[in-house]
């Protein structure tokens, strides 16, 4: 997809770490910077004019031909058209990107990198986390089955709750492999499904996890399995 048809809007965590977000050309925003004492520039397409304050756009637009002509040849997700009604997530410095539904916020999520959750309900979300690994790819862990149940019973399940694995599936795109699998947790009070997709590169173990209640799933499974399945990793 040509940079002249996006509008970007980003947020680096660190003066190293770029995260951008990419926004259909035709979804209205209306861009926001603010910047914090530690020099965090902090863009959204949320603010509204009565938010905005002061911000001096000069900093933010330097480089940005730079950052976006990286991130072209960087991420696959620029080379399709993103689907309606989704944005594009790219963490350049920490090697992944995947799709979410534009009109989910971001939040942060405990020991995640990234998290963004529907307006209304926070428990309709998308997150991915990563930790440090030597291996080089997802098939060193094990075979499908094996890897799938051992997480979802023994790591994402907590004592008090049954785990059902409904679909797994492994895919190899440009020649990385991802496991991608639906699964449910459940106990008395409350149930969630979920899908995951993992996978590593660059020395870490990448997961994403997106899902909501058990009561809305029939409904948005299939939006939600767009996330699953766009998410990629990216050589660092």
């Amino acid at each position: 997809m040509a940079v002249s048809t996006s509008c970007l809007s980003w947020v680096p965590t660190t003066a190293s770490n770029w995260k951008l977000r990419l926004l259909p050309f035709n979804e209205p925003s209306t861009a926001t910077c603010s910047f914090s004492s530690c020099s965090t520039i902090n863009c959204s397409t949320e603010r509204t004019s009565r938010e905005e304050g002061h911000c001096n756009r000069r900093p933010l637009l330097l480089g940005v031909g730079a950052l976006a002509t990286s991130l072209l040849t960087a991420s696959p997700l620029f080379a399709e058209e993103i689907p309606k009604n989704y944005r594009a997530f790219v963490d350049s410095t920490d090697g992944y990107s995947y799709y979410y539904p534009s009109d989910w916020r971001e939040f942060d999520f405990r020991a995640h990198d990234s998290a963004f959750k529907d307006r209304y309900l926070q428990l309709q979300n998308v997150r991915v986390k990563f930790i440090p690994t030597e291996k080089k790819d997802i098939h060193e862990e094990g075979p499908l089955d094996e890897v799938v149940n051992f997480l979802v019973k023994h790591r994402y399940a907590a004592p008090n709750q049954k785990a059902t694995i409904y679909d797994m599936k492994e895919r190899t795109i440009d020649g990385r492999n991802y496991y991608t699998f639906e699964y449910k947790l459940s106990s008395r009070a409350f149930s969630r499904t979920s899908f995951a997709t993992i996978a590593i590169a660059n020395g870490r173990y990448y997961t994403l996890v997106v899902g909501a209640n058990d009561r809305r799933w029939r409904r948005y499974r299939d939006m939600l399995k767009v996330v699953a399945d766009s998410f990629r990793v990216l050589d660092i």
